[in-house]
């Protein structure tokens, strides 16, 4: 099933500059794409469930149980600022 696409006036549309060869050889490998596309439609797709994934697919996450966290103190301790029991930064939103 030949379609006729005007590879030039595509390559104006996406502003490309593309030389003759370029035009022609891009043409080829279009119409192989477009024909397969054709073929892959034809298949009988009837008694196909609809899927999200080809693959069947299990969760990967570990489970979510409640671990120690680092001591405040320690971590507050390694930190450049703090002040009472938090993170001092500089703000970045506000010009001075």
């Amino acid at each position: 099933m030949p379609i006729d696409i005007d590879i030039a006036h595509v390559a104006r549309l996406a502003r490309l500059g593309l030389s003759d060869a370029e035009l022609s050889h891009y043409q080829a490998q279009l119409a192989v794409i477009l024909d397969h596309a054709a073929r892959v439609q034809e298949i009988d797709t009837e008694d196909v469930k609809p899927t999200a994934h080809p693959l069947s697919m299990v969760n990967a996450f570990r489970r979510d149980e409640v671990r120690p966290s680092l001591d405040r103190t320690e971590v507050l301790e390694q930190a450049p600022e703090h002040e009472d029991g938090y993170f001092r930064v500089p703000p970045h939103l506000e010009t001075q």
